[in-house]
C-alpha cells in the first residue's frame, strides 16, 4: 500500500497524477491531507504509523515552505517520495523543490520534479514492484507501452 498525503486540499489536483497512476498498476493507496504547520499532532502520528497499517512508501505533496515530506521522513522508517507542487504563495515553486530537496544527512526524501506527482507514483510503484512480480511485470509493459508510443511518433513524423 502507497501513502497518499498532501498538505492540503489546494494539492489535490497535482496529487490525483500519483492517485492515478498507482490505481492503473491495482496498487492499493491511502489518501489524507496532514498539514505540517495546521496538524501537527496529526503528522507525527501518520508517521510514526503508517508502516503498522502496512504502508511500504509515503508520497507528500507540499507547496510552498514544504515542510510535510521532510517531516515525514524525520519520524518514519518508510522510503517518502516529496513532490513539490507550485501554490499560489510559491516563488515560482522553488521555494517548495528547495526544501523538499535540500534534506540534512541521515533523513532523505526521494524528490521529484515540480507538480511531478505522477512520477513520484511511478517510483513508488517500483520500490514496490522491488519485491512484488505482479507490480514489477506492470511497471516492465506500462515502460514497453511508453517506448512503443515513441516508435509510433518516429514512424508516424518519417512518413
Amino acid at each position: 500500500m502507497v501513502g497518499i498525503i498532501m498538505g492540503s486540499d489546494s494539492d489535490l489536483p497535482i496529487m490525483q497524477e500519483a492517485i492515478d497512476i498507482l490505481e492503473s498498476f491495482d496498487i492499493q493507496i491511502e489518501v489524507d491531507i496532514v498539514s505540517a504547520h495546521r496538524t501537527p499532532e496529526k503528522l507525527v502520528e501518520y508517521s510514526k504509523n503508517a508502516h503498522l497499517r502496512g504502508i511500504k512508501v509515503i508520497i507528500a505533496g507540499a507547496g510552498g515552505a514544504a515542510h510535510l515530506p521532510g517531516m515525514v521522513a524525520s519520524m518514519s522508517p518508510l522510503p517518502i517520495i516529496g513532490v513539490p507542487v507550485k501554490s499560489r504563495n510559491s516563488i515560482d515553486g522553488w521555494d517548495s523543490i528547495l526544501s523538499i530537496l535540500q534534506m540534512p544527512g541521515g533523513v532523505p526524501v526521494a524528490t521529484v520534479a515540480l507538480d511531478g506527482a505522477k512520477n513520484a507514483g511511478i517510483l513508488a510503484a517500483q520500490i514496490i514492484g522491488a519485491s512484488d512480480k505482479c507490480v514489477l511485470d506492470k511497471i516492465i509493459a506500462y515502460k514497453e507501452g511508453l517506448k512503443l508510443k515513441v516508435e509510433q511518433a518516429s514512424a508516424k513524423v518519417k512518413k
